[in-house]
């Protein structure tokens, strides 16, 4: 309520705040705020997004960019969402993502996707129409064992993998 500014809970439908998981736990907070759409915890330290607890089925927009996040497990329990930016963490492996069939804005810019197959994930979810990827060394080449190749393109890769995009890195997908 402090937070908030609010007494009635129910009102609540964003929240921005800052929080370290390694000291307090969230518990299932969500639960305290049924109508919550939006929560950005940016420059938090989160452990894991389990730290979330499983009570944000409703939430519809989260941002969890620099939180030292090196894994999405947990992410599940949000599956309403449309809107995910996890920028600037340590993510490499995308497979949590394919039980979000709400998302369509997802930015993954400055993380730790090495392999262009991670795509494939979210080539399943069939609505996401925005992904931002720039700064993942898959924008180099395909693999962390590839050397360099001068004639890899990583947008026609992203294209392929998921075809139904249409913007990547904030440009036409298709350009």
């Amino acid at each position: 309520k402090i937070l908030t500014g609010v007494d009635d809970l129910q009102q609540v439908k964003a929240l921005e705040m800052r929080v370290d998981t390694r000291e307090n736990s969230l518990g299932n907070f969500g639960a305290y705020l049924p109508n919550l759409r939006e929560l950005k915890l940016n420059n938090s330290l989160l452990v894991s997004v389990r730290d979330l607890g499983t009570t944000l089925s409703h939430l519809r927009v989260l941002w969890m960019a620099c939180c030292g996040l090196s894994d999405l497990d947990g992410i599940s329990s949000c599956s309403s969402l449309k809107e995910l930016y996890i920028a600037y963490n340590s993510i490499s492996d995308l497979s949590q993502l394919t039980w979000l069939d709400h998302l369509e804005v997802l930015d993954l810019e400055g993380n730790d996707i090495e392999d262009i197959n991670q795509m494939r994930y979210l080539g399943l979810c069939s609505k996401l129409s925005r992904l931002t990827v720039e700064g993942n060394l898959i924008c180099l080449k395909p693999t962390a064992e590839s050397a360099e190749e001068p004639d890899y393109n990583y947008r026609a890769e992203v294209k392929k993998l998921i075809p139904h995009l249409e913007y990547l890195d904030e440009i036409p997908a298709s350009q």
